[in-house]
């Protein structure tokens, strides 16, 4: 494929891929402890998952699961972190919808207590039961078959994030979980042509590796009409593009910092950058600008699309007991954002929509307009919209967050 920009242009965003490496390396002693990525670094070939854990806070708060002791204790209040409740309340939407749309989520390796962990997660906070045996939960190899399933390849935390977040947004569609043999992108590529295979509407992948020549040859796994593919843009904030999220068939989800606010929506949304990470933003080197997209200092593709919250300190609970923690913790990361939008397209109903992200571009007045923050904490874009939340399109957060489902 030939690249979409000039050569001085491709020549700075491969010195911005080294920069970026570079820093997160010398930043790794200093990245503070308590927040952990659930994913370790993707060596070539491989993405990584882009979940980041709270290990600072007391996530329980005494609500049922497995405590301290390993009995279970009464549910006295709500986990910390956000429920669904408060999501539905952030973003305008309602509680039901989506009976009929099928959400696929693609990981790595097996979670051999994903359906029991999301048990949990859904009577903790009064969502239908979504079980195999009822027929809205079903969980499959990148063959499609339930057995044999692959080997724990370290991502449970993500793969319970990725279950809750979509339970949060479209309780009543059916969920399925496709199991790549590992985390190669050849492997996750065919776990997403399997999930449209059988049937999913939605696709949800919240993983991702930094843009590079080679990796076009999958893009065919990430195009697929009738069926919405979402993309997490990734926790690195501004630099190199994150793949598959600068396909132009996907769309790419930013992410926020959500808090409470007195104001007329009771909420408010930043661009997500800090310490901790920064939605993932950047100009395409290896993919050309589509025509739904007008931003002027990009001349490729620009991520992302559309946003949702990310940022670890104000991200939602999760019930996990197998990827190394012991039940509800908070997670962040565009892992929350990506399985979030593509529930919310599913509450909608709409998937035919989404061959690629211009219907947002063309919805705006449906989503909340995100201003304020920046995700340029380890690379600086000189003020830019392509790393700060200004007024209209932005790189962290795309066109904005969902505001009802006018935009969906």
């Amino acid at each position: 494929m030939t690249p979409a920009t000039p050569a001085r242009i491709r020549a700075l965003l491969v010195a911005l891929t080294a920069a970026v490496a570079a820093t997160t390396a010398s930043t790794a002693s200093a990245t503070p402890a308590n927040v952990t990525p659930a994913c370790g670094a993707a060596s070539p070939g491989f993405a990584r998952c882009l979940s980041l854990v709270r290990t600072d806070i007391d996530g329980g708060r005494g609500v049922r699961g497995p405590n301290a002791a390993g009995t279970t204790a009464a549910l006295t209040s709500l986990p910390s972190g956000y429920g669904p409740a408060d999501l539905d309340a952030a973003y305008n939407l309602p509680s039901s919808g989506g009976a009929d749309q099928t959400v696929a989520v693609v990981d790595a390796g097996d979670d051999p207590k994903a359906e029991a962990d999301l048990a949990v997660y859904r009577q903790t906070y009064g969502l239908p039961p979504c079980t195999t045996a009822n027929g809205c939960f079903g969980k499959v190899n990148q063959q499609g078959q339930s057995a044999p399933l692959p080997a724990d390849r370290g991502w449970g935390a993500e793969i319970s994030l990725d279950l809750d977040m979509v339970s949060a947004a479209c309780p009543d569609c059916r969920i399925l979980l496709v199991e790549g043999n590992d985390a190669s992108v050849a492997n996750l590529s065919k776990a997403v042509d399997t999930a449209v295979a059988l049937g999913a509407t939605e696709v949800s992948n919240s993983y991702g590796t930094a843009e590079a020549n080679g990796l076009q040859s999958y893009s065919a796994s990430y195009a697929h009409p009738g069926v919405a593919i979402t993309v997490s843009s990734g926790d690195y904030g501004y630099g190199v593009p994150n793949w598959p999220a600068d396909l132009t068939s996907v769309t790419a989800v930013g992410g926020t910092s959500l808090s409470r606010a007195a104001n007329a929506r009771g909420w408010t949304e930043r661009a997500w950058g800090n310490a901790y990470g920064g939605a993932g933003s950047g100009c395409s080197a290896w993919v050309g600008k589509p025509v739904w997209q007008t931003d002027e200092n990009c001349p490729g593709r620009m991520v992302a699309d559309v946003s949702a919250v990310a940022d670890p300190l104000t991200g939602p609970a999760v019930y996990d007991s197998y990827g190394g923690y012991a039940g509800w913790v908070v997670i962040g990361g565009t892992s929350a954002s990506a399985p979030y939008i593509a529930g919310v397209i599913a509450l909608a109903g709409n998937p035919e929509r989404y061959a690629d992200a211009s219907y947002f571009y063309g919805s705006t007045a449906g989503l909340n307009d995100v201003v304020g923050g920046g995700n340029a904490e380890r690379v600086d874009c000189g003020g830019d919209y392509q790393c700060n939340g200004v007024t209209g399109y932005d790189g962290p957060t795309g066109n904005g967050s969902p505001n009802g489902l006018a935009a969906f």
